[in-house]
């Protein structure tokens, strides 16, 4: 285990003083122009050097014909070549007295016996010089606290914190958009290839240490060190959730990461007990990863099983209901002194029973008011589900009622909107209790949207929502019985 940051080999390639990159140029359609693009755009604050033998100039800065024409060292080196040159490349650097690399190249190991002696080639080379790396067969790795995006997608969100490492680059790149949707983002992310240097423990112990990230989500085909993995999982998941999806469990799925990253992966049974010793929470789906990341990053933890379940509307609450029941948690009844306060909000339609479902009730504000803040303190619950909605028609013929229409009918009620959702998000995140909301509707929702700006947790449906509890009271079990152990 790294007792500092700065002692992980993964500090100097995502906190690097400046950049040397291989394989830019002015064709677009090029990988390298992609990753120097995504490097510049989120504003790396150091000197970025491309080198290019024939290229003056890369995307606005000048380039270098070798790397001996630079004029200082630089702290990472990018390298995104083909594969027959990036020894000879590698060992430039080395002589240079680069000691952090990236090797995004691919055709090593994952393709067979002349690619593996490939890569003990760059591994020889490697440790001649010192020098540690991601990948190769990568797709890079991101901080964004830091302002380096050394992939080939844009990060175009503010900075988040899911630390990240994953065996498969789109896990690291193509989940920027999926995790903007919701108003999240990766503290920093690595993406390990072939792990033929830097591993997945290496990143699990830094994203540990790391200060900006809340909690780690792994996406794993193979684990290689599987002692030195639980030895940092315990150590860490006392302290940090960590979230993983393991994919590698059935015949398909092994086959799959063989051809993917040269991995061999194991059964299920086996990775799950690893994952139980271990503190780490096992997701079965990409969504789950997040859904779970998500809550263990803005939620207080649940102190047992017991959720109260708010709801306008029967149908969401009993789905509600059934989802926490199928994911090991308990409904119990409403308490005596909650349903006392809840009395002059409640319609005669309504049911204080456990979904509380007030259908119809005299003022919509007291929904999203009033009423969360009694059942919140309901002392026989442990964790809190909402059902969320606000649809702007709604809204809009209640403005009219008023005879407010046309244009400024929609700029006032998008700003009754964004209040509501301010309000509310801001009781969620100060709750002293477990408090997860979910909708049918999504982003394209002001409400919802607002929701995400506002960073709270409306997970999209009540089974996603009930699963993300269930994750963080598992979490919960799993900690105190590392922590009873020893």
């Amino acid at each position: 285990m790294i007792r500092e940051l700065a002692d992980s080999p993964l500090y100097g390639i995502v906190n690097p003083e400046s950049i040397v990159i291989f394989g830019a140029s002015n064709k677009y359609t090029a990988m390298g122009t992609s990753l120097l693009a995504s490097i510049l755009s989120l504003g790396f604050p150091g000197p970025v050097y491309p080198v290019h033998l024939k290229e003056k100039e890369v995307l606005g800065l000048g380039a270098y014909a070798s790397l001996e024409e630079i004029p200082d060292i630089p702290g990472l080196a990018i390298i995104v070549l083909p594969t027959g040159v990036v020894a000879e490349v590698l060992d430039a650097c080395g002589k240079k007295g680069i000691r952090h690399a990236i090797i995004v190249s691919g055709g090593f190991v994952e393709v067979g016996e002349d690619g593996a002696r490939l890569q003990e080639q760059i591994k020889d080379i490697a440790k001649k010089y010192g020098i540690r790396f991601l990948g190769p067969n990568c797709i890079g790795a991101v901080n964004t606290h830091g302002k380096l995006n050394a992939t080939y997608f844009s990060y175009e969100q503010k900075p988040g914190f899911i630390g990240m490492a994953s065996q498969s680059g789109s896990f690291i790149t193509q989940m920027f958009a999926y995790l903007k949707k919701y108003g999240l983002g990766f503290s920093s992310g690595f993406s390990v290839g072939n792990e033929a240097d830097i591993d997945i423990v290496d990143c699990l112990e830094y994203l540990g240490a790391c200060p900006d990230t809340k909690v780690i989500g792994l996406y794993i085909e193979s684990i290689r060190r599987g002692r030195e993995f639980i030895e940092a999982a315990r150590a860490i998941s006392v302290k940090k959730p960590i979230v993983a999806y393991y994919v590698g469990g059935t015949d398909a799925g092994k086959k799959a990461g063989l051809s993917h990253t040269g991995s061999l992966a194991g059964p299920d049974a086996v990775y799950d007990g690893v994952f139980a010793q271990s503190g780490v929470i096992r997701a079965r789906s990409m969504e789950e990863l997040f859904d779970f990341c998500w809550c263990f990053g803005t939620c207080r933890l649940p102190a047992g099983k017991r959720v109260l379940i708010q709801t306008h509307s029967g149908g969401p609450g009993a789905v509600a209901a059934d989802a926490c029941a199928r994911a090991g948690l308990t409904i119990p009844p409403v308490g005596k002194d909650t349903k006392t306060l809840l009395a002059p909000y409640l319609p005669s339609t309504g049911s204080v029973n456990n979904p509380v479902d007030f259908t119809f009730i005299k003022r919509n504000t007291d929904y999203l008011a009033d009423i969360p803040d009694i059942l919140v303190k309901d002392k026989g619950t442990d964790a809190m589900l909402m059902y969320m909605m606000m649809p702007r028609q709604l809204v809009l013929r209640a403005m009219e009622a008023f005879g407010i229409t046309g244009d400024a009918a929609l700029v006032e009620s998008d700003k009754f909107i964004d209040e509501q959702a301010a309000l509310l998000a801001k009781r969620i995140l100060s709750a002293d209790k477990t408090f997860v909301g979910f909708s049918y509707y999504t982003g394209e929702n002001r409400f919802i949207s607002s929701m995400y700006e506002h960073g709270a947790p409306v997970l999209p449906g009540p089974n996603r929502a009930a699963r993300a509890l269930g994750a963080m009271a598992r979490y919960v079990d799993l900690k105190k019985k590392i922590l009873s152990q020893g």
